[in-house]
């Protein structure tokens, strides 16, 4: 229904801050939740924070709550990921992904029906 594509992923040093950015195109709806995830070599994909487009609200992980902002931009249907006081462990591919049928309560579990190809974050210690 939608394409996603993800930009800003690079290499920081520890406790230094990166933005990533997720477009948006094709048939674009202003309802969508949207949301980051992410996946470390050899582990699962994990939820980092979620935004519903509507109601504006936000869900973190707990690993990420207090360092990184979710946010968003309806007019250029974009979402966007302020990630500061960078660890070690953020290390991973990031994904967006986007759903017009995500609840409150289902903004960190999904299921999330489109996703984009990921862009890669490095976090030097």
């Amino acid at each position: 229904q939608i394409q996603l594509v993800e930009s800003g992923g690079g290499l920081v040093q520890a406790g230094g801050s990166l933005r990533l950015s997720c477009a948006a195109s094709g048939r674009t709806f202003t309802n969508y939740a949207m949301a980051w995830f992410r996946q470390a070599p050899g582990n699962d994909r994990e939820f980092v924070a979620a935004i519903s487009w509507n109601g504006g609200h936000t869900n973190y992980a707990d690993s990420v709550k207090g360092r990184f902002t979710i946010s968003r931009d309806n007019a250029k249907n974009t979402v966007s990921l302020q990630m500061n006081s960078l660890k070690a462990e953020d290390t991973a591919v990031y994904f967006c992904a986007a759903d017009p049928w995500i609840t409150f309560a289902t903004m960190a579990s999904g299921p999330y029906a489109n996703w984009g190809q990921g862009t890669q974050v490095t976090v030097s210690s």
